[in-house]
């Protein structure tokens, strides 16, 4: 049996430490990140330039992920069963809720978004396909958490970032966070993340009732929330009945 190639398994290292990173790396950071010596990191780097899974920056000659390789990541998202399931009713939601929706699926410790629908207004948006949420601070990833999607316990035994104050970052008040998450039925997030921004979620179910993501509208607090700070009922109602007509389509018998 051939055993696995170096030189792909490198390639590979390197698009995950740029994918992962805030920010724009260097030669030296990349080396010595993937203890690789200079030379080797440089080399995989210039062959994944050349296919444009890479972008150096001309004035700082720092690398990034490349075009190519983003529009290989959007095919993925696009042929994607639970995405493709998900369009007419995520789109529906943000017509009646009037708020922003975001589709998303647990991936390496975080939660990928796999679909977002803008605010149906005239407000300035950024696209949040393909990026990363923490699982702790965002309504969606508590619920992938509740819900055995992602796992509680290499979480609960790492140092979670506080985003804000209100980010929960203590293994006890997550826990019984997640366990309203369950007895409820869905999540949220009121400034846990940044401040001024809420989020509510609720899982979807796929074959035999197992949680494959979640869905959620976010938008500012006064938005989202009563006056009270208390995440609205019309917009859980709303995000719910999406959630189960998706869970349906999937073939989530329960629903």
């Amino acid at each position: 049996m051939v055993g696995p190639v170096q030189s792909i398994e490198r390639a590979a290292a390197i698009l995950r430490l740029l994918a992962t990173g805030p920010r724009r790396l260097g030669l030296g950071e990349v080396a010595s990140s993937l203890g690789l010596a200079k030379g080797t990191a440089h080399g995989i780097l210039r062959t994944l330039q050349h296919v444009d899974f890479v972008e150096q920056d001309a004035a700082t000659g720092k690398y990034q992920l490349g075009a190519a390789l983003l529009h290989l990541g959007t095919s993925y998202l696009d042929v994607n069963e639970l995405r493709s399931r998900s369009l007419n009713w995520a789109d529906a939601l943000a017509a009646r809720s009037g708020e922003a929706v975001r589709l998303g699926t647990p991936l390496e410790g975080k939660v990928l978004i796999v679909h977002h629908v803008f605010r149906p207004d005239d407000s300035l948006q950024t696209l949040d396909v393909g990026a990363l949420l923490p699982l702790h601070a965002s309504s969606l990833g508590k619920v992938l958490l509740a819900f055995g999607a992602a796992p509680v316990e290499s979480l609960l035994k790492a140092e979670l970032e506080a985003y804000t104050r209100h980010t929960l970052v203590l293994p006890e008040d997550l826990n019984r966070a997640l366990d309203e998450i369950r007895e409820l039925g869905w999540g949220s997030e009121v400034q846990e993340m940044s401040m001024g921004d809420a989020g509510i979620a609720t899982p979807i179910r796929g074959h035999g009732g197992l949680v494959v993501g979640a869905l959620g509208v976010s938008g500012p607090v006064e938005r989202i929330c009563d006056t009270g700070g208390r995440p609205q009922s019309a917009l859980i109602t709303l995000l719910r009945e999406a959630a189960r007509a998706i869970s349906r389509d999937l073939g989530a018998a329960r629903w």
